[in-house]
C-alpha cells in the first residue's frame, strides 16, 4: 500500500477543462467506514452540473472537489466497528468524498458485496440509478396492469425502472429520441418522440391512460406528464426540482428501499437487468470525456471511469 494515490478533482467551477489529476495522502478510514480500492467509478448528471456552479446555491461545495459518487472496487482496511464487509471482498456502492479516484472512504450502510459475476464497469454503473428506480417505483405504488409513463426512458435510471417495472407486470411508455427507439423496445417499453404533440402520442400509444409518470429528464415536459395522469401527485421528478405545484421530488436516498442496490446487483449478474455502459481510462482526460457525454443529455445508459487494466 503506497501512501498516496491520484484523484480527479476540480478546484472552481467551469466546463469539464477544469478537471485534473492530483496526488493525495492516503487516509485511514473511520468507525463504520472501508477504504475501498477502486476499480471503476460511475458518472451521474447531478456531477457535472455541480462542477458547472448550476447546483451552488443548493449544493455549495469546499474546493477541492472529487466528482462521482458510484463506486465499485476492493475493500483494502477496515475501520472500527465495521462486521459486514472484510478486507478483499468486492463491492459497490456510493461514496460521499468522491468516487473518481484511485481510493475512497466509504460508509459501510452505502455499500453492497459485488457478486462474482458482475463487471466492475457495470458494478460501478448500478447504484445510483439502481437505488432511485427502486425508490420511486415504490413511491408511486403502482399495481400490476397500471402503466407507467416515463419521460427521458433512455438514460440510466429509465433503463432500469423500465425493466423492473416489466417485472412487476407494469405497462410502460417512454419518451426518447427516434435513434433510440428501438433500444426502448428491447427493454420492453413502448416509445414515443420528444416534443410538440407529446400527449396525443402518447394518448395513442396507451389508450388505456397513464396511471403514473416518472420525469427522468427535466426537459420540461411535466405539465403534460400531470395532464396524462390528471393528478400531479401521481408524477414524480428526479432531475430537477418541478416546477409544478403537487408534483413530488424524490432525491438521495429518502424512502431508499432497502436491499434494492443488493438485489440489482444480483439481476445484473444473471443477465435479468441490462444497463449498457461506456467507459473511459482513469485521467483527467478521460473524465472530462465523460463529463461531456453526460452534458449533451442524450447519454444511452450510463458513464463510467475504469480504473487499471
Amino acid at each position: 500500500m503506497t501512501a498516496e494515490y491520484q484523484a480527479v478533482v476540480y478546484t472552481e467551477y467551469g466546463g469539464p477543462e477544469v478537471l485534473h489529476v492530483v496526488d493525495r495522502k492516503v487516509t485511514d478510514p473511520g468507525p463504520g467506514e472501508v477504504r475501498i480500492a477502486v476499480r471503476a467509478a460511475g458518472l451521474n448528471p447531478l456531477d457535472w452540473k455541480i462542477r458547472t456552479g448550476a447546483m451552488a446555491a443548493m449544493r455549495p461545495v469546499e474546493f477541492p472537489v472529487v466528482p462521482g459518487m458510484d463506486v465499485a472496487g476492493v475493500v483494502e482496511q477496515i475501520g472500527a466497528a465495521v462486521t459486514e464487509f472484510r478486507p478483499g471482498d468486492e463491492v459497490l456502492g456510493t461514496t460521499a468524498q468522491g468516487s473518481f479516484a484511485e481510493y475512497v472512504l466509504a460508509e459501510t450502510g452505502t455499500l453492497a458485496k459485488k457478486p462474482a459475476g458482475l463487471s466492475w464497469d457495470s458494478a460501478a454503473a448500478l447504484p445510483v440509478v439502481a437505488t432511485t428506480a427502486y425508490r420511486v417505483l415504490n413511491l408511486l405504488e403502482l399495481k400490476p396492469q397500471e402503466t407507467l409513463l416515463i419521460d427521458g426512458v433512455a438514460g440510466g435510471v429509465g433503463t432500469i425502472a423500465v425493466q423492473l417495472a416489466a417485472k412487476r407486470g407494469l405497462t410502460v411508455i417512454g419518451t426518447c429520441r427516434e435513434d433510440n427507439h428501438e433500444y426502448v423496445r428491447s427493454l420492453g417499453a413502448t416509445p414515443v418522440s420528444y416534443g410538440d404533440g407529446l400527449a396525443d402520442r402518447v394518448r395513442a400509444a396507451a389508450p388505456q391512460g397513464v396511471d403514473a409518470a416518472l420525469d427522468a429528464s427535466g426537459r420540461g415536459s411535466l405539465p403534460t406528464l400531470v395532464e396524462l395522469t390528471g393528478d400531479a401527485g401521481r408524477v414524480i421528478a428526479i432531475a430537477g426540482r418541478p416546477a409544478v405545484p403537487g408534483v413530488r421530488f424524490s432525491a438521495g436516498n429518502d424512502g431508499e428501499v432497502p436491499g434494492s442496490l443488493a438485489e440489482a446487483a444480483e439481476l445484473a449478474a444473471r443477465g435479468e437487468l441490462k444497463l449498457p455502459v461506456h467507459s473511459e481510462p482513469f485521467s483527467a482526460e478521460g473524465a472530462a470525456e465523460l463529463h461531456r457525454r453526460s452534458e449533451t443529455g442524450h447519454t444511452r445508459g450510463k458513464l463510467v471511469l475504469h480504473f487499471g487494466a
